[in-house]
């Protein structure tokens, strides 16, 4: 099976609904904004350029409200110079105001992480512009990223996953309402199931699937990843029975226009979403664990454990899962390298336990 760019019409609808949004955000925001977005255009998403967009709407709105000789100045007509004008200490207000502020009637929170991606836009932002030699200083440099403390990994355990699968096969513990729809769905959950759990691909790697992507021949199937590559990524027996289940009620379905490509259909015949897919993880996680909030990337988070435990060979998996830095999926696994130290305390023998008490009698009596 060979890795050859695959049907991206997916993709790239999805950078066309972002770019959308893009301009209608970059609307509202001061005009000099337009060339740092072009700038970056060529080593980032529109994804990642449309969240930097949103913090720095933040950002700039913070400052219109909050500080005197901007409020009369709508936010589209802020001059490049600003930046030469905001002081450390404004950045740092901002990052404060971001823990608890309200708008539009609505509440909004930002931990370390939300309060990271904020300064990382901003820094981003300065970057550029200092590089460019457009403004005097790169004031954000100065700042330290807030310190983010590792959250520990939600992961389903074997007995879990084993009865999560077969809450969606059989589906007995569903209301009356949701037995009305598991009929329809349930083959293609147990396949989307089975394929997240059994090779641990993004929940919009999934949805991103088209039908010719799979290759029974070799097992694999061929995903675009997180960066904008294509990669081959192997499956077992259970994901391809599972697949095949799905695919021979498939051909029995009429996708809607534009979605015939689609290898995962939506009840309307369309392109399964990524939020359909979110939504039908939670409702079968529910049935399975309380205590765990179950997401479509702890399914990811749970074959990646699963692989680790098997193999020890965190380079394998950091492949495996589309990590471009092993440190990333270290980090990640890092409970479990723990766990592995510990057994190696008790892997490599010096003596025998016998030897070493007949050791202790001889001592005993000879003190005698």
């Amino acid at each position: 099976m060979q890795s050859v760019s695959g049907n991206a019409a997916y993709y790239e609808e999805q950078e066309n609904k972002n770019t959308l949004k893009m301009r209608e955000i970059l609307s509202t925001l001061p005009p000099f904004l337009k060339q740092y977005f072009r700038g970056i255009a060529d080593r980032t998403s529109a994804r990642t350029r449309l969240a930097y967009a949103y913090d720095l709407h933040v950002f700039f709105e913070f400052l219109h409200t909050t500080n005197p000789a901007l409020k009369s100045i709508p936010m589209t007509e802020f001059p490049l110079d600003l930046l030469n004008q905001i002081k450390k200490e404004d950045i740092e207000e901002f990052l404060e105001y971001t823990s608890y502020y309200q708008k539009d009637t609505k509440t909004y929170t930002n931990g370390e992480r939300g309060k990271a991606r904020k300064l990382s836009a901003i820094r981003s932002m300065y970057h550029y512009f200092y590089c460019s030699e457009l403004i005097e200083k790169d004031i954000a440099a100065l700042i330290e990223m807030p310190k983010l403390h590792e959250k520990p990994i939600i992961r389903m355990d074997a007995d879990e996953v084993s009865t999560l699968l077969n809450q969606v096969e059989k589906g007995t513990a569903l209301t009356k309402a949701q037995l009305k729809y598991h009929k329809a769905t349930r083959v293609r959950d147990v396949a989307m199931l089975t394929l997240m759990l059994g090779t641990g691909i993004r929940v919009s790697e999934c949805v991103g699937l088209d039908l010719k992507d799979i290759n029974f021949k070799e097992n694999g199937i061929r995903v675009h990843r997180k960066g904008g590559y294509d990669a081959i990524v192997y499956f077992g027996d259970e994901v391809a029975e599972a697949l095949q289940d799905y695919l021979q009620e498939r051909r029995n379905v009429i996708p809607e226009s534009g979605h015939e490509n689609a290898l995962f259909l939506s009840m309307q015949n369309k392109r399964i979403t990524v939020r359909a897919v979110e939504k039908m993880v939670k409702k079968y996680a529910s049935l399975v664990t309380t205590m765990k909030k179950i997401t479509p990337h702890k399914l990811r988070s749970t074959y990646g454990t699963s692989l680790y435990r098997e193999t020890g060979d965190i380079y394998l998996v950091a492949d495996v899962l589309g990590h471009k830095d092993v440190n990333t999926t270290r980090k990640h696994y890092a409970a479990i390298e723990e766990d592995r130290r510990k057994k190696a305390a008790n892997i490599v023998k010096l003596r025998d336990r016998e030897q070493r008490e007949e050791n202790k009698d001889d001592s005993s009596s000879t003190a005698e």
